[in-house]
This record gives C-alpha cells, sequence and structure tokens, in this order.
C-alpha cells in the first residue's frame, strides 16, 4: 500500500496515540485495516475488543489525551510495550497532538513513515516497507 499523497487522514488518529496508518495490520492485509475508530472489517481480535477504545467512548471523550485520568494504566502499560518494542512513544504522540493539532501530527508522520525507495508505507511494527520491503536499520 503507498503513502497517499494528500495528508494522512485524521480519522487514522487512534484514541491512545497509534497512527494506524503505520500498523503492520493496515499495511499489510489484502483488505487493511481502516483504523482504530473505523470499522472493525479486517481488524484482529485484540482490536476489536481494545479496552481502550471502549474506555474513551464511556469517557465521552474522543482521545486519551483529553481524560483527567491521563495517562492511565492502560496508556502506561501499552506505552512500556511500544518504547520497548518499537522505540515509539504513543504519550508523546498524544502530547504533539494536544500542542500541535491532528493535521500537523499527520504531515510529520508521513515524512517519517514514508519509504524513500518507492513511496510505501514503512510500518512501525517491522520497519519494513509495505511495497518493497526496504528495511529501516
Amino acid at each position: 500500500m503507498k503513502m497517499p499523497k494528500e495528508p494522512i487522514e485524521t480519522i487514522m488518529f487512534a484514541p491512545c496515540g497509534m497512527n494506524c496508518m503505520v500498523c503492520y495490520k493496515h499495511c499489510y492485509h489484502k483488505k487493511p485495516c481502516a483504523g482504530c475508530l473505523n470499522s472493525d472489517a479486517g481488524k484482529p481480535e485484540h482490536c476489536r475488543k481494545c479496552k481502550i477504545k471502549e474506555c474513551v467512548g464511556k469517557k465521552g471523550v474522543s482521545y486519551c489525551y483529553e481524560c483527567s485520568e491521563y495517562p492511565c494504566k492502560q496508556i502506561k502499560n501499552l506505552e512500556k510495550s511500544y518504547n520497548i518494542r518499537y522505540g515509539a512513544s504513543l504519550i508523546l504522540n498524544s502530547q504533539f497532538v494536544k500542542e500541535n493539532g491532528l493535521n500537523k501530527f499527520m504531515k510529520q508522520q508521513k515524512e517519517i513513515y514514508t519509504c524513500p525507495n518507492c513511496g510505501g508505507i514503512i510500518s512501525i511494527h517491522d520497519s519494513e516497507c509495505s511495497e518493497c520491503q526496504w528495511q529501516v536499520k
């Protein structure tokens, strides 16, 4: 899947701070996941049953950083996992969005995760291009 020429749609920003556009499910699935805030079609089970998504719905906020309990235990656990496994920070993503807006964040993400060889999407989960399999070293 190629990175779109236009900015990444803001609907691809998940409540937890993840950019769904760079998720391996979105990059490689024949019918890509439409993102956390869209339908459950194409999503793995753990995403369909996401407690964080359920929580923001119950609390009436769109994003976790809007909650008075942020960062909660669920976010801290996910943050630790993303830090260790992918060298990424969902809390920093959320902070950037809070301070600069979703459009600026998605523009920044497009610059970071567009393959320099072919314009494909570099997955945050395996650092590999969705099109040419170029690997970030």
